[in-house]
């Protein structure tokens, strides 16, 4: 299956129909933003709208009433919402009916089930012309004679797209006869707004048919009907991202889209045949049934008191025939579940020697349910389990046979005043009763829409219902009380037929279900959820664990594949307890990437299949696939057999938390008789700011004079009068020390996160359980990043810290410090991590729980110590360690050396560290792992990928001593003093003897040498006083030969680094991962001509530094430039060197752009040089990176590179200016 064409198809068709049904609507007066009347000089019979031509648009007849029927939908949704959000509703919704019904007709098409046998969309000859529309009169179509008039004239007048368009609706309209769920009647709006061709080679019909193979949709050449569940959440692309990426809760209308997710196929059959398939040949062996079932799982061998017991209900499943086997998916999506599950069924039918065709029939009338909140998945579902129906009976399509799916509707617009005219044919105990039951039913099913198939539905009397729904008394005569009875007597009997279906108990429930959680819904199932499933609540994937459990007989089975969370983590534990009250028979722990249409970490998912009866010591067989890196590779681990596990899970309750650690051998599950964590330490949730805007920043953004560094205690950081402090907040895989990088506004004791918290309305939690655990603050401690998608790491955290959610600390007694933060890194705790929380999430709780042994040792000890200070040299070496004091390459005598050489010290030093902290914690793990006695189960060797320590990178360390030349420019950094120099506050001139910094901090970057003091130049100087003008043009090669840059000769080279490339690396080098790009170097950019260009460090900003900027380095600019197009043009002019006069025309063409460019850029700078705004550092990167390029008139001039991934968004600059 060509899934590359589908998608592209189905994303472009979605909108092409929205386009073209929007165009039609807009004919008729009917906009976005408004509907129009029809112009005065329409009558009853023609309406004429507006639409800016010289002739107004003309609709008449049926269509008036189709248009009138539009404006009722659109106004009527606009009572529930707006009208731009019911317009887009209703236009979306016709759009996708008609997409529904092409690709319905194409595989009908294709697989010849089409009663006519004519083709619609295409022709078996290959002509572009559709068969239907050259023989349009063979397809026994019920025409009028007005019809077949109209038609012969079309074509005569080779109007084949309105012949073809009318076609189509009226072979829709028949179609209604064989699959009334999908082809409704059209008589309404959705066919005034149908506007496809046939021939069009940019129409959808077009498109259709010519980019997705036919032999996807023909069964007989390898096409499968799943090719309709596809082209559902294909189509539903655009809508899925759109929801996702707005702010604020999910809309009911929303959530079939951002749910929606296709089952692989490998999944779907382990799934059916392990439930509904186990659940037959364990009480009609079958040995050739099982051979075709690849997915298909043997029981673990089971103690023999077990295997009795499991005797006996094996007993019970032989008295089953086929057709009392029901089985519901209630989460059916597009039908891919209940299409394996008919094949199955067929099988099964088959060995009980049924016939295809009348096994396809009982299979539909009494096997198969399903249930949907989404009505475009009901339909894609209908449809697909009638084209398998099909596959096995040809005559089965009809409106008189039975298809048990389901859209759940909600009973809000029933009209229940219209009630009392039903139950004609009961008596008045029946009709009284009934009435009853009817009005609690009506009442379970207010707002259905919301809740979907985990609504609870009480047991009524179903029949009397039934019976109460057939007839009314009403018979032909029409009062204002009884107008729209038919259609209340429709839904009454639909929300019947629903309410059965989701009251009974099914022997198999399998689905997959959506994986959302309720919070970012609406109020009203957060609510619903809280009330009935305390327990599950979190999301929906585990709020139908729970419901599909309800819906299974006993001894029935439940198949499932959901995300993998509530194996493991705490906020599940209360549903793990309650699954653990049943039999877990077999599990494909899949982890991540187990869906190809999702990458990354984000969904990690396990399908399992429990039995709802429970058997003391029954073994259940676990197949972990976690390791597999694709949805292929997963599905062969699972062929071969590989890492399989057969356990009784009465094993989880001897682990914390009772997780699905089902892979632990015994000796890990002994080492849970120790002590835990809790009991030695205290890890400690941090405080929640609540709004990391206002009060984290980077500590490179600020003055640094304002930042409270090694405090002890709370008393002295308030008594320091210190705004900013140091905080933990987790970052990336590292161990032993580091990831220092935020500090948070904690002045006066937090008194402003407090004062925010507590007045900010709406807020439920307040800054009492927000700013939390403050008598640890600044103590000493270990840290860890909660949220990982690797290795858990442990790291040192002197004094001075606070520690933030993300970036949580554990505290101990000094003796037990260096131990437990040497068994943290260990492979021993990593095992256990793995079991309790083998997730994203590595927060305190699972990490309390885990099982520590203490044996405290001096050598532990001191190679902790020693891991430390070499992890705290390596961090410590990079600019962005407030500790850091000056390059690598520069440290020691450097006068007269040559920066390779320096270059290869370096080299040697990180090398000997890095071999030096991988001895380390290799001989710490052997020490752990040899006291929790796990020598058969792990080693203690360590990857080098794993050693968080870096090696020299020689491209990397050049660049980053080209950034500390840039610093020292700017005076960040002085050649005559360690450390930082100047980072904001009063400017100390006698810290610069050796390199003068540049006097009005601007750095031109030009493409060419213009000026002597430009940043080569200022380079060049500042090599000469770091290692002597001997040395300087062996270092100038050396430095361009390591950046690998474009260019001639060595100033070339660099020059072209810093006009490319120097600013994306600095915002790299100032950026940490969750932060974005918050660079202390600011390039003001003219564009990509590269006119203009010049840096300035944002400390030393001030009012007047734009307009210096524009004054003596662009308008200097641009003067050059007017000198070197003047100089081109002579030369153009007088030489007679023709290749000298094209280099010049080039040039002075290039010239010339730079010169527009830069008198552009001139105009912008113009507003900001006037603005003279002020920043204050405290309020960082972000809002003051939007804010300088502000006017005075309020319009953003963007003068500086990447602003819009630097700079707030709008509302978060809005919301921070409140503040």
């Amino acid at each position: 299956m060509n899934k590359t064409a589908i998608r592209n198809f189905a994303i472009w068709a979605r909108n092409k129909l929205i386009a073209d049904i929007e165009y039609r609507a807009g004919l008729m007066g009917i906009t976005s933003e408004e509907i129009k009347d029809a112009l005065p000089q329409s009558t009853r019979e023609t309406q004429f709208f507006d639409i800016g031509t010289a002739e107004p648009y003309t609709i008449t007849g049926e269509a008036i009433k189709q248009r009138t029927s539009l404006v009722n939908a659109i106004n009527q949704k606009a009572n529930e919402t707006d009208y731009a959000t019911a317009y887009k509703y209703i236009i979306e919704g016709v759009a996708y009916t008609w997409f529904n019904r092409l690709i319905a007709v194409r595989f009908m098409e294709v697989n010849d089930y089409l009663p006519s046998h004519i083709r619609v969309l295409s022709s078996e000859s290959g002509k572009m012309e559709p068969d239907l529309v050259t023989n349009p009169f063979d397809a026994e179509l019920p025409f009028t004679d007005d019809e077949k008039q109209e038609i012969i004239r079309l074509k005569n007048d080779n109007e084949l797209d309105e012949c073809f368009r009318m076609l189509f609706i009226k072979q829709c309209n028949a179609l209604n006869e064989y699959l009334p769920a999908l082809f409704e009647k059209t008589s309404d709006y959705t066919e005034v707004l149908l506007n496809i061709s046939a021939i069009d080679k940019e129409g959808v019909v077009y498109h259709l048919v010519n980019d997705i193979p036919e032999e996807d949709f023909n069964i007989e050449m390898g096409g499968q009907v799943e090719i309709i569940g596809w082209m559902y959440q294909y189509y539903n692309t655009e809508p899925k991202n759109e929801a996702f990426a707005k702010n604020g809760k999910i809309s009911k209308e929303e959530i079939p889209a951002v749910t929606q997710l296709f089952t692989p196929d490998w999944i779907v059959r382990y799934m059916v045949e392990n439930s509904l398939g186990r659940i037959w040949v364990e009480g009609h062996p079958n040995d050739s049934l099982k051979a075709g079932w690849k997915y298909y799982l043997e029981e673990a061998e089971q103690e023999p008191d077990v295997q009795n017991k499991l005797n006996e209900i094996h007993a019970e499943y032989a008295k089953l025939n086929p057709e009392d086997i029901h089985f519901i998916d209630p989460c059916m999506g597009s039908g891919h579940i209940l299409v394996y599950a008919f094949d199955v069924l067929m099988q099964i039918y088959e060995s009980a020697g049924y016939s295809q065709r009348d096994a396809a029939k009982s299979i539909l009338e009494n096997n198969l349910y399903g249930l949907d909140i989404d009505d475009r998945a009901y339909q894609m579902a209908y449809f697909a389990v009638m084209m398998k129906a099909r596959q096995y009976n040809r005559r089965i399509l009809s409106a008189d046979t039975p298809c048990h799916v389901y859209s759940i509707q909600d009973s809000n617009s029933i009209n229940r005043n219209q009630l009392k005219y039903f139950g004609a044919d009961l008596n008045e105990i029946e009709k009284n009763d009934a009435m009853n039951q009817v009005t609690r039913l009506l009442d379970t099913f207010r707002d259905a829409k919301e809740y979907g198939s985990i609504l609870d539905v009480e047991k009524y009397d179903w029949e009397l219902l039934r019976r109460f729904a057939v007839k009314n008394s009403v018979e032909g005569q029409i009062s204002l009380d009884t107008i729209g009875i038919d259609e209340t007597q429709d839904r009454l009997q639909e929300i019947i037929a629903i309410g059965e279906k989701m009251e009974r108990k099914y022997e198999v429930v399998s689905t997959n279900p959506p994986y959302f959680s309720p919070s970012k819904g609406g109020k009203k199932l957060i609510e619903y959820v809280t009330k009935n499933y305390p327990n599950s609540k979190t999301d929906l994937f585990s709020i139908f664990v729970e419901k599909s459990l309800k819906m299974s007989i006993g001894s029935g089975y439940v198949a499932m594949i959901t995300q993998q969370a509530w194996l493991f983590l705490t906020s599940f534990e209360k549903l793990r307890n309650e699954v653990l009250n049943y039999d877990v028979c077999n599990m494909a722990h899949l982890g991540s990437r187990a869906f190809e249409e999702i990458g990354g970490e984000v969904v990690q998912t396990a399908s399992f299949v429990l039995a709802k009866r429970y058997e003391k010591g029954y073994k259940g067989v676990y197949r972990r696939l976690v390791d597999g890196t694709s949805q292929d590779a997963k599905e062969h681990m699972f062929l071969e057999g590989k890492n399989q596990f057969c356990i009784s899970q009465e094993n989880f309750a001897r682990i914390p938390g009772k997780t699905f650690a089902y892979w632990a051998s015994e000796a890990l599950l002994a080492a849970f008789g120790n002590k835990i964590l809790y009991d030695v330490a205290r890890p400690r949730q941090g405080l929640a700011t609540t709004n990391n805007d206002l009060f984290l920043r980077l500590w490179t953004e600020v003055t640094y004079g304002k930042i409270g560094y090694g405090m002890l205690s709370q008393d002295e950081a308030i008594a320091s009068n210190k705004k900013w402090f140091p905080v933990t907040k987790g970052g990336t895989f590292r161990r032993w020390y580091g990831n220092a990088d935020y500090i948070v506004n904690y002045e006066n004791g937090g008194k402003t996160i407090c004062d925010y918290i507590d007045n900010t309305p709406n807020v439920r939690v307040k800054s009492n359980g927000r700013v939390i655990n403050r008598d640890l603050y600044f103590h000493k401690g270990m840290t860890w990043s909660t949220i990982a998608s690797g290795l858990f790491g442990m790291r040192y955290v002197p004094s001075g810290f606070i520690f933030e959610t993300k970036g949580s600390m554990c505290f101990t007694e000094d003796e037990k410090l260096y131990y437990l933060l040497g068994l943290y890194n260990s492979p021993v705790m990593q095992c256990f991590l793995q079991m309790i929380s083998p997730t994203l999430d590595y927060h305190e709780g699972p990490l309390g729980k885990t099982p520590v042994k203490i044996e405290l040792r001096q050598d532990i000890d001191e190679k902790v110590k020693v891991a430390i200070d070499i992890s705290k040299e390596d961090w410590d070496s990079s600019e962005t360690s407030w500790d850091y004091q000056c390059h690598a390459l520069c440290k020691g005598d450097t006068m007269g050396r040559l920066i390779s050489d320096k270059y290869k010290e370096w080299e040697a030093e990180c090398d000997n560290r890095f071999n030096q902290l991988k001895a380390n914690e290799e001989e710490l793990n052997r020490i752990f792992i040899d006291i929790y006695g796990l020598q058969d189960e792990l080693t203690p060797e360590v990857e080098d990928k794993d050693v968080t320590v870096r090696k020299a990178d020689l491209q990397r360390d050049i660049k980053s001593l080209l950034s500390y030349a840039v610093g020292c420019m700017f005076g960040r950094y002085s050649l005559d003093v360690e450390g930082l120099a100047y980072a904001g506050g009063e400017w100390d001139a006698s810290k610069y003897k050796t390199f003068i910094p540049d006097a009005d901090n601007i750095l031109p970057i030009t493409d060419e040498e213009y000026f002597e003091d430009d940043i080569v130049g200022l380079l060049v100087e500042w090599l000469k006083k770091v290692y002597g003008e001997d040395t300087l043009e062996q270092n100038l090669d050396f430095i361009a030969q390591a950046l690998g840059n474009k260019g001639n000769s060595s100033r070339e080279i660099i020059r072209n680094y810093f006009v490319s490339d120097f600013f994306k690396d600095h915002c790299q080098t100032y950026s940490v991962t969750g932060s974005g790009k918050r660079p202390i170097y600011w390039l003001f950019d003219s564009g990509k001509q590269n006119g203009f260009k010049a840096l300035i460090y944002l400390h030393r900003y001030n009012a007047d530094t734009i307009g210096n900027l524009r004054v003596d380095y662009l308008h200097r600019m641009q003067r050059v430039y007017e000198s070197e197009i003047g100089r081109m043009q002579d030369m153009i002019d007088h030489s007679t060197n023709s290749r000298e006069v094209g280099a010049a025309t080039k040039r002075k063409e290039k010239l010339q752009k730079q010169l527009k460019e830069c008198r552009d850029y001139d105009e912008k700078i113009g507003h900001l040089a006037l603005a003279r705004t002020e920043l204050d550092l405290d309020d960082g990167v972000k809002y003051n990176y939007k804010k300088v390029q502000l006017g005075t008139d309020g319009k953003l001039y963007e003068v500086l590179a990447d602003s819009k991934a630097i700079m707030m968004d709008d509302k978060k600059f809005k919301d921070f200016k409140k503040n």
